[in-house]
């Protein structure tokens, strides 16, 4: 009996890695098995990409922030351990919005902080 290869799946399936791997350098978007590889590999650093991400706007955060409080001549830590104290839910990312575009809302959180 003769071999059965369905090549519309296979050439499609193919198509489909050689166009994740449209843009890469040389071989790895023309060669299959290098695109293959490549496109892997890919998945792999846009997946740790997501959670650094995370982590680098969480620190640019906190350094905006800490910029802003030591105009008053505070620390950052000090200012959250405070924040924490009293009971104040506001994140990071909104605080350094305030210390960035708007200094009176975040002079006032300051004030009250440290009153």
């Amino acid at each position: 009996m003769p071999r059965s290869t369905n090549a519309v799946s296979s050439r499609r399936r193919r198509k489909k890695i050689l166009k994740l791997a449209k843009g890469f350098y040389g071989s790895r978007s023309k060669v299959y098995t290098v695109a293959k590889n490549a496109v892997e590999k890919s998945f792999i650093y846009a997946f740790s990409g997501r959670k650094k991400k995370k982590r680098d706007f969480r620190s640019i955060w906190i350094q905006r922030i800490n910029a802003g409080v030591r105009k008053y001549g505070r620390s950052y830590s000090e200012f959250i351990k405070k924040l924490s104290d009293k009971k104040m839910k506001i994140n990071r990312k909104i605080l350094s919005d305030f210390s960035m575009n708007d200094p009176s809302t975040f002079e006032k959180i300051i004030n009250y902080i440290y009153s």
